[in-house]
Formats: C-alpha cells, structure tokens, sequence
C-alpha cells in the first residue's frame, strides 16, 4: 500500500478494514517529525562510533569507553525532574528545539578537539554538555508526540518510530565506520552530526501540532515528584521500565564492541561499523513487521518473553569467535529488544494525562538514558576486570535473573493484554 494513497488516516483505516498500517505517516507533522528524527540519529550514531575508536585508538582502555557512558548519564540523572516539569510548563517544541541545538553545539566542540588532537578530559566535557542536551531532549520529545499525533494512532507511531531510529542506526554506524576508516580522523563524523542534528532543528520548526493543555504553577517538590508518583502507582508502567532498566544495564554488549572488532573478531573499524549497526538491522525488520500488524493482544507476556530471549542471544554473542554469527547474534538482540521499546513507549505515552505526560517520560527517560549509560559503564569496568566476554556474559545471565524477578514481583505484567489507545 502506498502511504500516501490515501490522505486521511480515518479513510485509510475504513478502505482497509481494521488495521492501517500507514495511519501514522499520513500525518504532515509527523512525518517532519519522523524524517528530522532519523537524519538526526544517523548523525548521532555515527558520532557513537566515532568517540568510542578515538577514545580506545588514543588510550587502549576499557575504562575510557565506559567512561563515555558514565559523563553522559549523570546530567540525566541530575535533571531528570526538572527537563520533566520544564516539558510540562513550557512549549514542547520550543524546549525541544533548544535540546537539539545544545547536541549540535556538543558536536561542534568534539570536532575542534579532534581536529585540534585535544586532551580526553575534552572530549568527556563536550559528551557532557550533550548528556544536558539529552536530558530536556527525552521528556519534550515524548510529550511532544500526542500533540502531532491522536491517540488511536500512538502505537502506530511508536512502531514507525522506532523502525526510524533503527533504520538511522543502520546507517549511521557504517557510514561512521566508512568514513573513519577512509579519512583517518574523527573529525568529519563530528561535523556531519551537527549539520544533521541542524537540520532537525529546522524540520522541527515547520511542525504546527495542537496546542499545549494551560502551564502548571511554579514548580513544588510535589510537581517535580508527580512523575514518579505515576509510575509508582502505576504498577504495568513500572515493570516495564523496571525490565528495560535492569535487562539493559546487565545485557547489554554494545559499550565492548571497540574491544571485538579491533582484538577478538578482528575486523576493524568497518567491522566496528557493522556490529555497531547489525542490532538495528534486526530491530529495523520487527519494527516494520509490528507496524503492519495490529497492536499486540498480550503485550506483557511478550515483552517478557522478548527480553528473555535477547539475553539469550547476547550470551552467544560473548562466547562467539565468528564475525557472521556475532553479526546474526546482535541483530536478534536488536529484533527482540525493539518489542519492548514498543511495549514501553507507547505505555508511556498512552497511560499519563497530558499535564503529567512530560514528567512521566522524564522518569522513563532517566531509567532507561541509566540503564543505557550505566550499562556501559559497567560493562567496561568488568572487562577492565575479568575481559569483555566475562562481562558479556555474566551480565546476560543476569538479564534472564532480572526477566524472571520482574515477572513475579509484579504479576501485571503478565497479565497486560492488548496494546493500543481504545
């Protein structure tokens, strides 16, 4: 079906029965907002890559690459609760659009120090100053979707969503690889970030969306907190974020691929580039196929089985010698992973009322930018430890530990059923 065939979602999903699975990408806001996305997130993959080579070509150091994690988590966790408030007070696509033009300014100085050959203390400022970016970024972004977006349509958009992300992230990290092998430097990567990161400063500004609902009052330690009182009292969300906290923090691998692709699998920084990016193959391919079905009809049971299987599949990684079976390996932690970012975020977005949307994704994005960022760090300070496959390993082990502590702790989410906005 072409997408644009049919110019009204309400239309689309009248001519082809129950399911349109385009009803998202007939929207014009949202189709800026995904196309901005996706060339922003090429960018940024790339600049992932770029750092994590330069950092380990400079010092050879596991600690160094979980550093990276680590300088960008803290202003996450630091600001979680205000960027919350901030996306809940303030136009979303106002507070957005300065996010994104504190990342494209992080690029620029990453540029200078790598043309530049500038100390690593450098390098760890700028990534600081994006971790600032990423935190107001988080929680506008996602509140600002349902005012581009009706709710019926939500998990559609989530599903093109992140099919959009992992297409970027296919792209982006071997077009970084490509280009660091080719040009012998950093330097470019940084720049072609932010001239991407630019251009979805300028997409955004096309978008109208509806209005924001009345501002709240000055912030209290009361609305600072109301997020997470939400997701407290909302025992299906905090098992979720719960999951991909601890799944990711434990499973995850891609903090240690430098270490693979120069000294284990031996490929380089273009195998670098194609590690980096097999997870988002697999997780492209199940976005696309969850986008064309209908919205999952035991949401919980599945994201539980997901996770599980994706510790499963980072374990074969860890003890794999074979570039085509580590590359197969990391595209099914992509595939299975990409289920519960679906499950997650379109929960995020569907369960808050809009006055709490900002800070409720405030919160996700706190859990999940710590499991992510924290993850890395953990993972380089095992391997600096005991080698990157006992890191691998041992943590995805303890993913299969955390799926099965969640699925009994809360027994909601086992019983979470179908996955959609009615």
């Amino acid at each position: 079906m072409n997408p644009t065939s049919i110019k009204s979602p309400e239309l689309a999903e009248s001519a082809a029965g129950a399911h349109d699975p385009y009803s998202a990408l007939r929207l014009r806001d949202y189709r800026l907002f995904l196309a901005g996305t996706v060339i922003a997130v090429i960018g940024q993959q790339m600049q992932t890559v770029a750092v994590g080579w330069q950092l380990y070509e400079q010092t050879g150091s596991a600690f160094a690459l979980g550093g990276v994690g680590l300088v960008q988590v803290l202003p996450i966790i630091a600001l979680a609760l205000p960027a919350g408030h901030v996306a809940d007070r303030f136009d979303r696509k106002r507070v957005l659009m300065t996010a994104v033009g504190l990342l494209a300014l992080s690029s620029l100085g990453l540029a200078t120090v790598s043309a530049r050959h500038g100390s690593i203390a450098l390098i760890y400022a700028w990534l600081l100053l994006s971790g600032v970016g990423r935190a107001f970024q988080g929680p506008a972004k996602t509140a600002f979707l349902p005012q581009i977006v009706p709710r019926r349509y939500f998990s559609n958009a989530v599903s093109w969503n992140s099919g959009g992300f992992h297409l970027a992230s296919v792209l982006g990290p071997a077009l970084g690889g490509a280009a660091i092998a080719l040009l012998k430097s950093a330097t470019a990567v940084y720049v072609l970030d932010a001239a991407a990161t630019l251009t979805f400063f300028g997409l955004l500004a096309l978008i109208i969306g509806r209005p924001l609902t009345p501002p709240l009052k000055a912030a209290t330690l009361r609305t600072l907190a109301a997020g997470v009182s939400f997701v407290w009292r909302t025992k299906v969300l905090l098992a979720a974020i719960t999951l991909d906290l601890f799944a990711v923090l434990l499973g995850g691998a891609v903090t240690l691929l430098p270490i693979y692709a120069k000294d284990i699998l031996r490929v380089g920084p273009s195998g670098l580039g194609w590690l980096r990016a097999a997870p988002a193959v697999g997780a492209l391919a199940m976005a696309f196929a969850l986008a064309h079905l209908p919205p999952l009809r035991k949401a919980g049971k599945t994201m539980l089985v997901a996770v599980a299987c994706f510790g499963l599949a980072t374990i074969v990684f860890g003890l794999s010698r074979s570039f085509w079976l580590s590359l197969l390996m990391l595209s099914l932690t992509g595939a299975f992973d990409n289920i519960s970012v679906v499950v997650r975020h379109t929960l995020v977005q569907l369960l808050p009322p809009d006055e709490v949307r900002g800070r409720v994704a405030a919160v996700n994005g706190m859990f999940i930018g710590t499991s992510n960022e924290l993850g890395g760090f953990e993972s380089g300070a095992v391997a600096a430890l005991f080698g990157p496959v006992v890191s691998v390993v041992s943590g995805s082990i303890g993913t299969l530990v955390v799926v099965l502590a969640v699925a009994l702790i809360w027994p909601q989410i086992r019983r979470f059923g179908a996955l959609d906005g009615d």
